[in-house]
């Protein structure tokens, strides 16, 4: 069928913002000069300034967040602060990726990525797989195969199935889902006709992907896969077709599979019967339509959807903004803003592997990655990434690291690194419960209504990170001697950060209006610190 043009090719046409002066880096460069190379050409064509590099205790908070999903401890950004280490930025990086946090942190975000739903979070297995995955430093492609053509009968990779089987139901969802996590591209709007604005997609697309899939089911708790089956559509004009399987590229794969006989149908029953009984997975069929579909997928020129994909998701991850936006609309007349960068970053990650924790590490690395939040005049495009975009914490990211600021810091000195880790992982374990109250953020995000109630007429924020027990950080107020003193030290508890003379200034006075409730004001003070914007955002 027609193409408009490759899409291989289409997915790196020239955009509105080039980079001549950044032509074809070497493939042995570095990522962080790859990135700040291609970056820094476009502002510069552009004409703009570009905001000047965070300072460390920014630049901290914002690693930390993004790589392990809860704000730095005062004594981490105290150390990070003073260090005259000209290598410390790589150090705090390498610390993080290593951490347990960092798989933790990351497989709640893919599993977010893979459910944004929030379906199939119920029995933890898929979590379980992703947290497994990220810590072994698993491949993509091979996520990929594990996700889509899932081994049920290896325990550790059994929740792999959970994405698959939470959408047996309905396989136009399973087709689109597949699409949009794993090469974001929706398809949804080519189902009914082809898609009325993009002429990249037609029905023949839609049910070209959902013959990969349609032929799964549930087989006892299983996922069973039958080795032929058709699928029918009417097309806006013309008559019924019978749809082929086919690749978003247009690449078809020939289909082997034919309708058993009435006995091989009979043979097939008995044996789901047998397996069921069992409780164990159905055979697997000749031929593999999930299967295929990872083998074409990865293959020539069709990886590059693939590469692209998981690429732009982990810009979007830690920029806060894709190279290509929405992150499911990518197609020729959505051009990415830095087609050459995101071709290039494709390139290297299938060279290498699909490294994801390398890429992660390129990424926060660059100089485009550590740029200040602030602009003292009216901001440039956000494409240009010539300025860092205010992220809001996830439920976990928020959850987490109100249970940090809540914490005496004294608790956190003197412990070993195994030790650390086992505070912070019981803190992620206690403030689950309240992250399932938050929701996950969206493009455009603004704090909704439930939230804000949350916040100021429900009790929980109150009993959960507002007492003033042994181990808290009012607790800890009790034994300081004046107003000003325990300004500095919430401030710096919430923030991580020096107060400044007129945050001090306003807190004393609140407090000293407050003679004989004092464990109330400071208790007023810390809510108000935590429940402002500047503790709600990664800047």
């Amino acid at each position: 069928m027609r193409l408009r043009l490759l899409l291989t090719a289409a997915l790196v046409a020239p955009s509105a913002i080039t980079a001549r002066a950044a032509d074809a880096p070497l493939a042995n460069t570095p990522i962080p000069q790859v990135i700040d190379r291609y970056i820094d050409a476009a502002i510069t064509e552009a004409g703009v300034t570009p905001a000047g590099q965070a300072d460390d205790a920014t630049l901290i908070r914002r690693l930390t967040l993004d790589l392990v999903g809860r704000i730095p401890t005062t004594r981490e950004v105290d150390e990070y602060v003073a260090s005259t280490d000209a290598d410390k930025r790589v150090r705090l990086v390498d610390r993080l990726i290593a951490s347990p946090g960092f798989a933790r942190h990351q497989a709640a975000l893919f599993e977010a990525m893979f459910n944004p739903e929030g379906n199939n979070r119920g029995s933890g297995g898929f979590r379980q797989y992703m947290t497994d995955a990220v810590r072994e430093n698993k491949p993509w492609n091979r996520i990929f195969r594990e996700v889509v053509v899932p081994d049920e009968a290896d325990a550790k990779l059994k929740g792999a199935a959970e994405f698959i089987r939470g959408r047996l139901s309905d396989a136009d969802k399973l087709t689109n889902d597949v699409s949009v996590a794993f090469f974001g591209v929706n398809v949804s709007c080519a189902q009914c006709h082809n898609h009325p604005l993009v002429t990249d997609w037609t029905q023949d697309h839609f049910y070209g992907m959902k013959m990969f899939v349609a032929r799964t089911f549930d087989a006892g708790g299983f996922l069973g896969e039958r080795g032929y089956g058709s699928i029918k559509y009417k097309p806006t004009k013309g008559p019924e077709r019978t749809a082929k399987m086919m690749f978003l590229t247009g690449t078809v794969v020939e289909d082997p599979g034919k309708e058993p006989t009435a006995d091989e149908q009979k043979k097939e029953k008995e044996a789901l019967e047998k397996a069921k009984a069992a409780k164990a997975a159905p055979p697997a069929p000749k031929f593999s339509a999930r299967g295929k579909l990872v083998e074409v997928a990865l293959k020539d020129a069709n990886a590059e959807f693939f590469a692209k994909n998981i690429v732009n998701r982990m810009w979007h991850r830690y920029f806060g903004s894709g190279i290509v936006n929405p992150l499911d609309q990518m197609h020729s007349e959505n051009p990415p803003s830095h087609p050459e960068l995101l071709a290039w970053l494709a390139r290297d990650v299938a060279a290498n592997g699909y490294d994801l924790k390398r890429l992660t590490r390129g990424l926060v690395l660059s100089k485009a990655y550590s740029r200040g939040s602030k602009y003292d005049s009216n901001p440039p495009d956000s494409k240009l990434f010539a300025v860092a975009k205010l992220k809001p914490m996830t439920p976990n990211q928020l959850a987490t690291s109100l249970k940090i600021a809540a914490t005496d810091p004294a608790s956190f000195e003197g412990k070993k690194p195994d030790e650390l880790e086992k505070m912070y992982e019981q803190a992620e374990s206690s403030a689950r419960g309240f992250a399932s109250l938050i929701a996950q953020p969206t493009e455009n995000f603004q704090i909704g209504v439930g939230e804000a109630l949350l916040f100021s007429n429900g009790d929980r924020v109150l009993k959960e990170f507002l007492t003033d027990g042994g181990g808290s950080a009012l607790g800890r107020t009790k034994t300081m001697k004046t107003p000003a003193e325990v300004a500095a030290f919430l401030v710096k508890t919430a923030y991580g950060r020096a107060a400044t003379p007129d945050e001090v200034t306003a807190i004393t006075g609140y407090v000293e209006k407050r003679k004989g409730r004092e464990a109330d004001a400071y208790r007023q003070v810390l809510w108000a610190l935590v429940a402002g914007p500047e503790f709600r955002f990664s800047y």
